[in-house]
């Protein structure tokens, strides 16, 4: 069998709206190092394949790292797959907090140098000597505490819609970059409890480790991201410490925490937390926009991108930023704005 996937995106889309069926949107991850990552890969495939998974799945020789979309007639199956391999054995899962199960439309698993590119040369740190593991429950008790520093561990454009009260949310595009901003931020505060948070652990994992290795002692991370503290504060019925809205990396690209909006459309600057892609298909810019001016503007973010994708102009020469879900470099519209007016002024 062929071990990716080969049919037209619109067409996935349009069979994935079609299904009668269930699914459960998930996400793990493990750092677990792999003799054979490429051989994993092809196993793994195979296996969700078979039970009709979609998602989005990377695989290094340190680990995986999954978000995913399983049917729901299948998620005993999809289970026992996970025994299978050591990696995976007793993997904590966590589930979507707002799941409509349109989240994925396809299988794909890439192989990649690193789960979390950091940007940095393998060995510079231990990645396995990592801060202490506190539960939403534990999380929740410590925001706002004096003598604590919670700091936000993803990207502006995550940060933007939601976050913890008070925290430092860095203005990085990327986490290489947000682990050298972090760093500079904190060092004043080297006696302080660092509370470290991100969407689903994954990335507090390294920057934990990164943070002990410049001489941080009292590092701690929210284990299971911002995923498993929804989850658990809904439980014990508590007053979410997370307002707005938590950013995914999937069609749906957010979920709502505590029903708070906190951003604003980017264009008209009204209250807004919807993220879309520039509709133009040579921008694909990723920002926050209003339903009216999505209609003002076609789906675009920029007059300029609506003309020329209604075919009345062409692009000259390269654009000033780079952006997309697999580009190197994902920038929010804000800070395009802001690099722009610093070099006018």
């Amino acid at each position: 069998m062929q071990l990716h996937n080969k049919i037209d995106r619109e067409v996935l889309k349009k069979e994935l709206m079609e299904e009668t069926f269930s699914r459960k949107t998930i996400s793990f991850y493990r750092y677990h190092y792999l003799d054979d990552p490429q051989g994993f890969r092809d196993d793994i495939y195979r296996d969700w394949f078979a039970l009709n998974c979609f998602g989005r799945i990377y695989v290094a020789r340190e680990g995986i790292n999954a978000q995913m979309s399983v049917p729901e007639h299948h998620f005993n199956k999809f289970l026992l797959t996970l025994e299978k391999y050591d990696i995976l054995k007793n993997i904590p899962i966590k589930y979507a907090i707002e799941d409509s199960g349109k989240s994925f439309y396809k299988l794909t698993i890439k192989v990649r140098p690193k789960l979390v590119a950091d940007g940095l040369d393998e060995g510079t740190y231990d990645v396995t000597n990592v801060g202490k593991h506190l539960s939403g429950l534990e999380f929740h008790e410590l925001v706002g505490k004096e003598n604590t520093v919670v700091v936000d561990m993803r990207n502006f454009y995550e940060s933007e819609i939601g976050h913890f009260e008070g925290a430092v949310c860095p203005e990085a595009d990327t986490f290489r970059e947000e682990l050298e901003m972090v760093t500079d931020l904190l060092q004043d505060k080297k006696d302080k409890k660092i509370l470290l948070y991100c969407t689903g652990g994954i990335r507090c994992e390294k920057a934990s480790a990164f943070l002990k290795h410049q001489g941080f002692e009292d590092v701690n991370q929210l284990h299971g991201g911002v995923l498993e503290y929804a989850r658990q504060i809904k439980t014990a019925q508590l007053e979410s410490k997370f307002t707005g809205k938590n950013f995914v990396f999937d069609e749906r690209l957010g979920e709502s925490v505590n029903g708070k909006i906190i951003s604003h459309c980017h264009q008209c600057g009204s209250p807004c937390d919807t993220h879309t892609n520039c509709a133009n298909n040579s921008c694909h810019l990723l920002f926050i926009q209003c339903p009216e001016c999505a209609q003002k503007y076609d789906g675009c973010c920029t007059p300029e991108c609506t003309a020329e994708k209604e075919g009345n102009t062409t692009a000259k020469g390269p654009r000033a930023y780079q952006f997309g879900n697999s580009r190197k470099y994902r920038k929010s519209l804000a800070l395009v704005k802001a690099e722009q007016q610093t070099e006018n002024n």
